[in-house]
């Protein structure tokens, strides 16, 4: 899509309204990442009728979440080859056949396998609403139409626990396929008849070592990370993420290698750009804020409180409510008021929400776990939407659909270490408490304290790499290094600025 992002075309609504391309892709990408973590409820009726340990059902999760990673990196190169209809249909399809597999799978080795085609498709989605998002929005306009986005990318995995606990009220586990089919077959429909092109494809060659390493390198680095949080297999999660961090060393030599040549699979050159760079550092450690708080509320309430995942999820469905709503008025505030308004307060509440959970107890009143998960949400919203903003804004055209396969690959990366991360806090702290002689449930509270605690330091050092965003978006100058061309392009200095969205 490099020639459909060249420029920005003159059917992109100019007044402010988000453009009908995008409306559609933000619904489709809603229902597809929904998916992400609507069997987050199921596993224990998975276990039952499937007859499966809980650590292999978990791996209807971890394995939608590995095949993103692996996935994602291609979108760059594969978004520039086909036109924005094609690109929707191959999504959607994919997605849908992954559906249909998962909800008559016979058994679990099927089911894992429908659950990776439907991640494909999902991966897809991802990069192809920001990239086409960049190119028909005006800059002016960016902030009110990423609201809608922030919807979307993050809000769908809010909800898919609350999406999952309501349904399965019903019955089966198989019910969250047949539910969200004709759903995504309705959405793919309207859309193919309603989407238009955007730009033209630019053919372009593919450099299938680095497909394989980028695979091996953050497919294994989310593998191991979802191992560490497993006691049994801690130190082969370990193993196996370390030779994912050597394998994406590999991947990223071969793209700088490559940038000479202007094939890159993912190029690298937008980590030039500082506010990119540090917008992906603030997100990173949002999302690892919403997964982690998303993995130990359902534990505290279901395995200490004894709610189930209907109660459960109706819980923080206020929160997730929330987060939805407010993207669009936060993308309001953005065009008006700039970033930092937004994002400093925002990281503070993020580890203000955080903070508040350390205190959690055996009967902490329900009022504030509310209070406390519709604080997290709020701030996560004040912040996604500006970062997203900012981070895209921040890079050339010809660098969006590269911009947005890094973003979705980081994504996913903090997604999986915040789930190691506060899984494996909370288990070494409270089996190092049972050793002792202290009562399991108040060893696993204490386990979940300091697990916030941890995320909560995390959370607070971004607000001070907040403070350093820029205010607002600039287009940035079209030019590129001259030791390292890319296709299309104009060479221009030698020295790559620092930062293209000026404070």
């Amino acid at each position: 899509m490099r020639a459909a992002i060249s420029e920005r075309p003159a059917a992109a609504d100019e007044d402010g309204r988000t453009p009908t391309v995008v409306r559609l892709l933000v619904l489709a990408t809603f229902v597809v990442i929904l998916n992400e973590t609507i069997m987050i409820n199921a596993i224990p009726r998975l276990m039952e009728s499937m007859h499966v340990t809980e650590q292999s059902a978990q791996w209807v999760s971890t394995a939608f979440m590995l095949t993103m990673a692996a996935v994602i990196p291609v979108t760059g190169w594969f978004l520039q080859r086909i036109t924005t209809r094609r690109a929707y249909a191959v999504a959607m399809s994919t997605f849908l056949a992954g559906t249909v597999i998962s909800a008559v799978a016979p058994t679990f080795a099927v089911l894992l396998a429908g659950r990776i085609v439907q991640a494909a498709g999902t991966a897809v989605m991802m990069p192809l609403l920001m990239t086409t998002l960049m190119a028909v929005v005006p800059a002016e306009h960016l902030g009110k139409v990423m609201g809608h986005v922030t919807l979307a990318m993050s809000t769908a995995p809010a909800l898919g626990p609350t999406v999952s606990g309501v349904i399965l009220q019903a019955g089966s586990w198989r019910l969250l396929f047949v539910v969200v089919l004709p759903i995504a077959a309705l959405v793919t429909v309207f859309g193919l008849r309603k989407l238009e092109d955007i730009g033209e494809p630019q053919v372009s060659s593919i450099d299938w070592v680095s497909v394989g390493v980028a695979a091996l390198g953050f497919g294994g680095l989310v593998y191991g990370l979802s191992l560490i949080g497993e006691s049994d297999r801690r130190s082969l999660g370990l193993g196996i993420a370390a030779a994912g961090v050597v394998a994406i060393g590999l991947f990223a030599l071969r793209q700088l290698r490559l940038q000479r040549s202007g094939t890159p699979l993912m190029d690298l050159r937008t980590l030039r750009y500082g506010a990119f760079t540090r917008s992906l550092a603030v997100m990173s450690v949002g999302f690892l804020a919403m997964m982690g708080s998303m993995i130990l509320l359902p534990l505290y309430l279901q395995n200490v409180r004894d709610l189930s995942p209907l109660q459960t999820g109706l819980l923080v469905m206020p929160g997730g409510l929330a987060m939805g709503l407010l993207g669009p008025t936060v993308g309001k505030a953005f065009d008006r008021f700039g970033s930092r308004r937004l994002v400093v307060p925002g990281s503070a509440a993020i580890a203000l929400g955080l903070l508040g959970y350390t205190q959690i107890s055996t009967t902490m009143p329900y009022w504030q776990i509310l209070a406390l998960h519709v604080l997290l949400m709020v701030g996560l919203a004040a912040t996604f939407t500006p970062v997203f903003t900012l981070g895209m804004g921040a890079l050339p055209s010809h660098l969006y659909s590269h911009g947005s396969s890094i973003l979705g690959t980081l994504q996913q990366v903090a997604a999986a270490f915040g789930t190691a991360l506060v899984v494996t806090v909370m288990s070494s702290r409270a089996t190092s408490l049972v050793a002792d002689g202290t009562a399991p449930i108040p060893a696993q509270v204490s386990g979940m304290k300091l697990a916030f605690g941890v995320a909560a330091v995390l959370a607070a050092a971004t607000i001070v790499l907040a403070a350093t965003l820029p205010r607002r978006v600039e287009n940035p100058p079209e030019d590129e290094p001259a030791d390292e061309p890319t296709p299309g392009t104009k060479q221009a200095a030698a020295t790559a600025p620092d930062d293209r969205v000026p404070a």
